[in-house]
């Protein structure tokens, strides 16, 4: 170790040392748990990558920046560049089948990264629970619910250290409890994860044991019912300004929950002071669950210094935090104090409506019009219909070869002809996100060729999107955030002016989710997406170009590509985003590019391999999708020749039991009319689903 890395672990281990000292050892740690004293509990780096070191004098684990030692020649300066590095810490195998909490104390300094993964058995890549690469002086904490599961799992836990010579990454505890993350008694230093907003003139703080000794008017806290058990409270004694406000902060939900909040509150002036709880997502956005003062009259009458107990439903369908909030206008606004925050998954009350699913209305049209009803006035009606791909029509969205809905104003008998589709019924006072695609063909004007209207029970009508796109015979995406007060349903209209300004408009893959769209994006809940996953939409996604003897490279790409008559007009995701491509032009017919994704772990389960291919334009070459093991190139699949002016989707089933990676091989064909694009790659553990799909040539049925 040099000079630099021996000075930061002496620093780093006084201050963990210091912290070491208060955190006393819990009776509920569940394997998997570790302090880092003496040992790594069963945690080992993985060989493939570099070595987690623990440093026993300051009980952490640090994964450092290297330096090159290996340059020839060096600098000369005696100080060598740095390099980064990555290390994989895994754990031994775990069983929880009960939902527990993992809490991780960490620092990341400089440019660092961190990230936790759960790895099951069976797949071949690692499920994402959490990241950060936000620097920090001081020992950080992070929360994880791990839902409770009948297979063994592991941890993993994967850190990187810049190329900074100052960059690391530490860990110094790694506690797993039974449990839900939001719950919480205060006792441990932690807190739970819960941290206070700081405010300058009021704040939360941690009321009970030596802080006794201070404030002898402090009541009893509710875990311990005793003097030296631990809470959280705010008081009024600074407040400066009318309406200074407290704010205790959870760390954000990382899995979709629903049930009942418990927790415990005191107040010691009702008039002075306005104590609520909250929500809030990460867009900021806050949606109020309680507000101290709606509780019965028996709960007010309760004695000064008597804890009051509260229930509250809680859905949570992407993350959030739990905010509890207080709000002072004086000086005589008293104190608030909570304590032993609970979480079960059952509903507070059996009156409380259960969580409405609505995947009730999403709709891919593949077999029937799901939930959807429309119209029965005659010549009005949307209709399910097939295209069969070829070199002149698109087919549907879903797969390129199934079924889609088809409003095709132009044999409509008058002026003024109108299609609608409606959708089953939405609960009201609830948030939602659409997302549906669909495609133009043949209109001048298109303000009213597609619009969403809400429909309640009142007849009362409201449009929430209109489409602005004009006429381009291409599936593209269209999103919207909506809430409504009542019961309502989407009607989706499609309107003809006139016989001369009218076209067909197609509609599939309508998805409904609860929440804002922004917060329920195809991603999930975290950022990174899993290995082998791609879009395209902000870069390769770990995939890189391979150099063995290819003539290009793939590229991303929106929009048409440069040659006529051959390549995508757009991509499949959004109809507008980007694809991975070969460029026919510059290549000699023959030679080949290749993509290639992360190194995956070998299972003895079937991976289900999904994703859309465009094969379009005379003299086509050959697609191959190829599993590389140790250097084998072994085939899964290939497709050869002209296809169809549609995105077709594949799917192929296979297995490895060892290290291996996915290959991408794109062969140039004999003109240069042969581009080959890809797009929206999903790897998913366990066998394909038994949809048919078929990717037949052949003449359209979609009527003009």
């Amino acid at each position: 170790m040099d000079l630099c890395s021996l000075r930061r672990a002496e620093m780093l281990s006084a201050c963990f040392l210091t912290l070491f000292a208060t955190i006393q050892a819990h009776n509920l740690l569940l394997p998997g748990s570790c302090n880092f004293d003496s040992s790594t509990c069963g945690y080992t780096s993985d060989a493939d990558f570099t070595s987690w070191t623990l440093h026993k004098d300051g009980h952490f684990v640090a994964m450092e920046t290297a330096v090159n030692d290996d340059l020839e020649g060096g600098s000369g300066s005696g100080i060598e560049p740095a390099r980064e590095v990555t290390g994989i810490l895994v754990s031994p195998s775990l069983e929880h089948d009960e939902w527990s909490c993992l809490r991780l104390v960490y620092q990341i300094t400089d440019s660092g990264h961190l990230e936790v993964l759960r790895r099951s058995e069976g797949r071949s890549f690692d499920q994402p629970l959490w990241s950060s690469q936000a620097p920090s002086d001081s020992w950080v904490v992070a929360s994880m619910d791990l839902q409770n599961s009948t297979e063994p799992f592991r941890i993993v836990i994967e850190g990187k250290a810049g190329a900074s010579p100052e960059s690391s990454v530490a860990i110094f505890e790694i506690h797993i409890r039974p449990g839900y993350c939001l719950e919480c008694d205060f006792e441990e230093p932690h807190m739970c994860g819960y941290y206070n907003q700081w405010n300058v003139n009021v704040n939360w703080y941690v009321g009970g044991g030596r802080v006794h000794q201070l404030h002898n008017n402090m009541p009893n806290d509710h875990t311990y019912q005793n003097k030296t058990g631990q809470f959280m409270y705010v008081d009024s004694g600074y407040v400066k300004t009318f309406k200074e406000v407290a704010k205790l902060i959870s760390s954000l939900t990382t899995v979709p929950m629903s049930g009942c909040l418990s927790f415990q509150y005191q107040r010691s002036e009702e008039e002075g002071n306005l104590f609520s709880v909250y929500t809030r997502d990460r867009l900021g956005q806050y949606q109020e669950l309680w507000r101290a003062g709606t509780e019965s009259q028996e709960d007010y009458s309760a004695t000064l210094g008597e804890w009051i107990p509260v229930q509250v439903d809680l859905k949570a369908p992407y993350s959030v935090q739990v905010v509890f909030e207080v709000a002072f206008n004086s000086q005589r606004g008293g104190r608030v104090a909570v304590d032993d925050i609970t979480f079960t998954p059952e509903f507070c009350g059996t009156e409380t409506e259960p969580t409405f699913d609505p995947s009730i209305a999403s709709c891919d049209f593949e077999s029937g019009f799901c939930f959807y009803t429309q119209d029965r006035v005659v010549g009005s009606s949307w209709r399910r219909v097939s295209v069969k791909p070829n070199i002149f029509r698109n087919g549907d969205h879903t797969t390129g070869a199934g079924s889609f809905l088809l409003a095709h104003s132009r044999l409509g008998p008058h002026s003024g002809y109108v299609s609608r589709v409606f959708s089953p019924t939405l609960p009201g006072n609830m948030k939602y996100c659409l997302r549906f695609y669909f495609s133009l063909r043949g209109f001048n004007q298109t303000e009213q060729a597609l619009a969403v209207y809400l429909l309640q029970q009142s007849s009362k009508q409201e449009k929430i999107w209109t489409q602005s796109e004009r006429s381009r015979a291409i599936w593209i995406a269209a999103e919207v955030t909506f809430q409504t007060s009542l019961p309502a349903k989407m009607v989706f209209i499609s309107t003809c002016r006139s016989f001369w300004d009218c076209g067909s408009v197609a509609l599939d893959d309508i998805s409904l989710k609860l929440g804002d769209c922004e917060l329920t994006a195809v991603s999930g809940l975290l950022s990174s997406p899993l290995p082998a996953h791609c879009d395209f939409e902000v870069g390769f996604c770990g995939y890189s170009q391979d150099k063995r003897g290819d003539a290009g490279d793939w590229q991303r790409r929106r929009g048409p590509t440069p040659t006529s008559y051959t390549g995508p007009r757009g991509d499949h995701t959004t109809g507008l985003g980007y694809y991975a491509h070969i460029e026919a032009s510059p290549m000699l017919p023959g030679q080949n590019v290749r993509l290639r994704c992360r190194p995956l772990r070998g299972t003895r389960g079937p991976q289900c391999l999904q994703f859309y291919y465009h094969i379009y334009g005379s003299g086509s070459g050959m697609l191959r999708v190829l599993v590389d093991k140790n250097g084998e190139d072994l085939l899964l699949w290939q497709r050869s020749s002209e296809q169809s002016i549609a995105w077709l989707k594949a799917q192929v089933e296979y297995r490895s039991d060892a290290r291996h990676q996915i290959v991408f091989e794109a062969i140039r064909g004999s003109s240069v009319r042969s581009d080959i694009a890809i797009d929206d790659i999903i790897l998913e553990g366990g066998p394909c689903p038994e949809t048919e799909i078929g990717a037949t040539v052949g003449s359209s049925n979609e009527i003009e």
